[in-house]
């Protein structure tokens, strides 16, 4: 899907060059953005486009390429994981000890419980702190910070590696 629009940039004589294009997968890969098709586009085109007068090129691509992709994240908002799945992913990939933590905070239940009402209040990305979800913080949720007793969210690596 991402290798299309980058020909079709292309074709459409926006210099998008390949260091770009790895530059907007790895922020893609980093999560910079949340689902919203509008921050996407923001992201995209900070990337890709280094002289606006392509911008209206770009956004006649971009349109195209990703059309209805507005009403996929529409479709994702209300959507739910079982907490039972969420508990049996828990089990197989958690080890005792961090079952253990988890049970400290009040059970798994009470953890996935905070998690969805900071979900809900939380309007927009946050780094640092210990209350909302985010990066580089002490909060029980989120990535590249320190919590012994919390869930990474959005992080592939281990922050100790």
């Amino acid at each position: 899907m991402m290798t299309d629009f980058f020909f079709k940039l292309r074709k459409a004589s926006v210099p998008v060059t390949l260091t770009e294009f790895l530059t907007l997968l790895e922020a893609l890969n980093q999560r910079v953005t949340a689902h919203s098709v509008e921050e996407f586009y923001y992201l995209a085109r900070a990337a890709l486009v280094k002289d606006e007068r392509y911008y209206d090129r770009f956004d006649q691509v971009f349109a195209s390429h990703f059309k209805g992709l507005e009403t996929l994240f529409d479709g994702l908002a209300g959507v739910s994981v079982p907490l039972e799945w969420l508990r049996k992913l828990a089990e197989l990939t958690l080890s005792e000890e961090d079952q253990q933590l988890i049970e400290a905070m009040g059970g798994w239940e009470k953890l996935m419980e905070t998690f969805a009402q900071r979900m809900a209040e939380q309007e927009g990305r946050h780094q640092g702190g210990n209350k909302w979800i985010g990066t580089a913080g002490t909060s029980p949720y989120g990535a590249y910070g320190y919590n012994p007793e919390g869930i990474r969210i959005g992080q592939d690596v281990s922050r100790h590696r």
